[in-house]
């Protein structure tokens, strides 16, 4: 057979390979959803489903107005919890039932993996705790969890520190101030500390110094991996040089650090005060993986903290008598620096807490891959209340933000801040939503650093409560959706603070 037969006959071939891998498939689909008795989910309504691209200039018009949040949250109360579509060419099931919730980051764990986030992601942060499955991400939980403990949480004057350096830049004159750029800085600040034993100290960093050099890279780097995420299998054709560059120098800051920690003698690192690295090295030896997890706890330590910080305060703003009732507890402390059993004996900021986290979840969508054929326990055919089929490869796309303003758990004013809602006495008993609450994950990938940053945040808030008395809104505008790695508003956090 010559050469021009056999590229005649090459894409026929090419096409009769796909159709019959194609219909292995199907006929498999179909043998595992009789054996299990499941269904496909209910189908969102698009053009075609091949590529998705028209779904997909949906989905990029809403989060261009800000609004992609609460659409789908509209989406899930009109058509039903859980559908399916494809958009840009990933078969994508989506999900707000909390009972799926379970089964994906707990009862079927194991049915579930990163997938394309560990791509993604890779180039910043390696392989680490939220860039690993498997052996690889139980190796790294296990060397990182036993750093976040009671003892470590409770040294609060490193925080106080980073508390002055804040309180220096509000103004204390009523003028206009946006606290969410502050906040970002303080965490950065303050979660470095924790990290490297050195602060980055962005408060107070001066133009064109190391530290804003790499507060600038760290955020460029963040805000490209949101690209990579949103793209998909198609991140190849993007232009990363800038993102190269911006890797490069986190990379660097870090691996300096490193190099000085490997370098010091145990007795020495004794005498320090507390940090991640050091307990690390005690475990390994390896500058890359230390990198990696350093970088990965950074990631998670500043920017929830953040978000927390910058939406309680967007909250208070303009929720007046929440404010005066919080006010009523931290004047309790009589002017006292809080310690952790006084932060956590002080259950209306809990509740204040927990509301913030219930209405603007630091992480408001999250991911998963499905690494074989398996079933959600709701969701399937058109009525969505069979199982549902979830063919391996799929993406599982969960709101978070959707779950936590479910009235069916929430009641009739599941919008509403209103933070009573999870005091003991509430009417009708304590508020009890499992896995309807959600905001530091779940199962056996439950936020290491949960009590970390809600000490952090409940200090933070008591310390500025105990130095300004009056908080006012300065932005009437309603809130609006800012959607990076974490969740903040588009307009920032524009208060007035009075002694």
């Amino acid at each position: 057979m010559d050469c021009q037969n056999l590229v005649l006959i090459a894409p026929g071939v090419v096409v009769l390979y796909i159709c019959a891998g194609l219909i292995v498939s199907s006929i498999e689909a179909h043998q595992f959803m009789r054996a299990k008795g499941c269904l496909p989910p209910a189908k969102v309504p698009q053009a075609e489903r091949i590529i998705g691209y028209g779904l997909y200039k949906t989905i990029k018009s809403k989060q261009g107005k800000k609004t992609s949040l609460e659409e789908g949250l509209k989406r899930t109360l009109s058509s039903g919890y859980t559908a399916s579509a494809v958009v840009m060419g990933q078969h994508v099931i989506t999900t707000a039932d909390p009972e799926n919730i379970k089964a994906i980051l707990a009862t079927n764990f194991k049915d579930f993996g990163l997938g394309q986030r560990i791509d993604a992601f890779g180039p910043f942060l390696g392989s680490g705790i939220f860039t690993a499955d498997g052996i690889q991400w139980q190796h790294s939980r296990a060397l990182i969890r036993p750093s976040f403990t009671k003892a470590q949480l409770a040294q609060l004057e490193t925080i106080e520190t980073h508390i002055q350096n804040l309180l220096a830049r509000i103004p204390t004159d009523g003028s206009t101030v946006d606290l969410q750029p502050l906040f970002f800085n303080f965490t950065l600040d303050s979660a470095s500390e924790f990290l490297f034993g050195h602060s980055i100290n962005s408060q107070l960093a001066l133009e064109g110094s190391e530290s804003q050099a790499f507060s600038r890279a760290f955020d460029m780097a963040q805000a490209h991996l949101l690209i990579r995420v949103r793209i998909g299998r198609f991140r190849a054709l993007l232009r990363e040089t800038k993102f190269r560059d911006a890797c490069k120098i986190v990379h660097g800051f870090a691996d300096k650090y490193i190099a000085q920690a490997l370098e010091r003698p145990p007795e020495t690192a004794k005498l320090e005060r507390y940090n991640l690295l050091n307990e690390l090295v005690k475990e390994t030896t390896d500058p890359t993986q230390l990198r990696n997890e350093l970088l990965s706890v950074m990631l998670a330590a500043r920017d929830t903290t953040a978000s927390l910080l910058s939406s309680v305060f967007h909250a208070l703003a303009r929720n007046p008598r929440v404010w005066h009732k919080l006010r009523e507890e931290v004047d309790a402390l009589g002017g006292s620096l809080p310690d952790y059993t006084a932060l956590k004996d002080m259950q209306y900021l809990k509740s204040v807490l927990n509301e913030t986290l219930r209405l603007f979840p630091p992480v408001p969508v999250n991911i998963r891959y499905a690494t074989t054929h398996t079933t959600l326990p709701c969701g399937g055919g058109a009525d969505g209340k069979a199982p549902a089929f979830v063919p391996k490869g799929t993406m599982m796309h969960f709101s978070v933000y959707s779950i936590h303003r479910l009235p069916a758990v929430y009641g009739p004013n599941a919008n509403d801040f209103f933070p009573e809602r999870w005091a003991a006495d509430a009417e009708g008993g304590p508020l009890r939503p499992g896995w309807a609450f959600v905001p530091f994950n779940g199962g056996p990938r439950i936020c290491v650093g949960q009590q970390l940053a809600l000490t952090e945040a409940s200090y933070t808030i008591v310390r500025l409560m105990q130095t300004f008395r009056k908080i006012e809104n300065c932005d009437p505008g309603p809130w609006r959706e800012k959607l990076a790695l974490v969740l903040t508003s588009s307009e920032g956090t524009k208060v007035a603070l009075k002694l």
